[in-house]
């Protein structure tokens, strides 16, 4: 693989506010799609007659082709060059928007969704390799991804609180409708702030981008068909089956060809690997919790929609400001003590919040957990996007990048499906107040282990490594050498100097 310079990287470096702005912004509007949905799910499913199921799918649509397709997504920003491809994604994601907006049907609003997906897996990598390529590495780069890992988990809890607002004083769809104004904006800034980037050649890795997204798509199909019809049922034992296949087929072939959308060296770090392994169960988690609480509040406590969004802001506020804290934090006692910390808080959060019945009060049973969970949030996305893209070097930094946010939405879509199956389990029915608790505890609760097997993955293959490297850089006597520029191996971020 290698670089032409038939788009030669410029600087951008005359309006750095402006480059993280329009980055912040475009990332945040994508993922504020993940959330926005949700306090809107009632009255979704009311308005276009859609079961359970079916709104399980209008999340899951957007999730499964977004992360299937970020691979690809990548790609396409490395060849074509990133600032293109990024402009291009802002406009699919606007239409679809618009479309989800008008959607007059169940089928229409997740085909729109789906389209949003594309749209959002074209601008999600490319964002943060423009990011890598606007500020240089150190201090600098640092406190960009921290804003950006920060816009990660702020984008899901800010999205419960607008799509509320939106949904009592306007409808549903007028939380869809504000991106394309927005997206209309980022597109007209785009090529005036924006650094263009350098070209590699290669080819398009059709067969892994389709593997991949059919793959996943299948298997959370398998899931959630057996939570309705049981997992010996034909459609979930063929479904599981062709979901098996189809990541055998991804993984055989991103091992032949020459220009895979996964380069399988970058799970060599055990680093890396493990920031992948523990974002997809943190995310399983999140997105479970932000789904099944919604739930509890608006048909246990009886909050309307704007009031179960405002009910989130223990959450988004402790979130906002632990973020903020991040780059102090980190050359203090290094990511992966951060992330460490930021897994074993929300792991507490959502064990805390599981215990809730129909008889919980807001203040004891929500909103204290949410502050841990917060918390947790806010210490541990910065780290996991840091860990995600240490250590590579230039040519991959788009392919790292991708999985990142692979990781991210398919841990999103895959865990969701989980927790809906699980739910299922509990015998008593959905349409009492003590029915509707217990799916929920019963949800929450799975979602708790997950966040437990994150911390393992964080402990096993994250954390020694940056303790080690800490130690390293202090040497024994305690004190940091001058030489030192990144607290410990997360905290790499692609150095664009190592060859492979």
């Amino acid at each position: 693989m290698t670089v032409t310079p038939t788009d030669p990287t410029t600087a951008g470096r005359t309006h750095p506010t402006a480059i993280l702005a329009i980055i912040l912004f475009s990332y945040f509007m994508i993922l504020l799609d993940n959330s926005i949905i949700f306090t809107g799910l009632p009255t979704i499913g009311e308005e276009l007659n859609l079961s359970p199921t079916g709104l399980s799918w209008v999340q899951d649509a957007y999730t499964l082709v977004f992360g299937g397709l970020l691979l690809l997504g990548a790609r396409l920003g490395g060849i074509l060059g990133r600032r293109r491809v990024f402009v291009a994604g802002l406009a699919v994601f606007a239409v679809a928007s618009l479309l989800v907006s008008v959607a007059p049907t169940g089928a229409s609003l997740i085909a729109a969704r789906a389209l949003q997906g594309i749209g959002a897996a074209i601008v999600a990598p490319s964002s943060l390799s423009l990011l890598t390529a606007s500020f240089p590495e150190g201090r600098e780069r640092t406190r960009a991804v921290a804003w950006y890992g920060a816009a990660a988990g702020i984008g899901a809890s800010l999205g419960l609180v607008i799509g509320g607002a939106l949904t009592s004083a306007v409808s549903w769809r007028a939380g869809f409708f504000v991106n394309v104004p927005i997206g209309i904006a980022m597109i007209v800034l785009s090529p005036r702030y924006l650094p263009q980037t350098a070209r590699i050649s290669g080819r398009f890795d059709v067969v892994g981008a389709l593997a991949a997204t059919l793959g996943m798509s299948a298997l959370v199909f398998a899931i959630v068909e057996s939570a309705e019809f049981g997992w010996s049922a034909p459609s979930t034992l063929v479904a599981l089956a062709a979901g098996v296949a189809l990541l055998a087929v991804l993984v055989f072939n991103e091992s032949r060809v020459a220009h895979p959308i996964m380069p399988l060296h970058l799970f060599a770090s055990r680093v890396r690997t493990g920031a992948y392994l523990a974002r997809m169960l943190y995310l399983g988690a999140m997105i479970g919790f932000f789904f099944f609480t919604t739930q509890f509040l608006q048909g246990v406590l009886g909050y309307s929609a704007l009031q179960a969004g405002v009910a989130f802001f223990p959450m988004t506020v402790v979130n906002f400001v632990v973020a903020l804290t991040i780059p102090r934090l980190t050359r203090r006692v290094g990511n992966a003590t951060l992330l460490t910390a930021g897994v074993l808080l929300t792991l507490v959060g959502m064990a805390w919040l599981s215990r809730v019945d129909a008889g919980s009060a807001y203040l004891s049973a929500v909103a204290l957990p949410m502050v841990l969970i917060g918390a947790g949030q806010g210490l541990a996305f910065a780290p996991l996007t840091a860990a995600g893209i240490s250590g590579v070097d230039q040519a991959d930094a788009g392919a790292a990048s991708g999985l990142v946010n692979t990781a991210h939405q398919l841990g999103s879509a895959l865990g969701l499906g989980i927790l809906v199956a699980v739910s299922t389990t509990v015998s008593s029915s959905t349409n009492t107040f003590d029915g509707l608790a217990q799916h929920v505890s019963t949800a929450l609760t799975a979602g708790a282990g997950l966040l437990a097997l994150a911390l393992a993955v964080t402990l096993a293959l994250i954390l020694p490594a940056g303790l080690n490297e800490r130690r390293c850089i202090r040497g024994d006597d305690g004190v940091a050498s001058p030489h030192a520029q990144h607290s410990d191996p997360v905290d790499a971020t692609p150095t664009g100097a190592r060859t492979r």
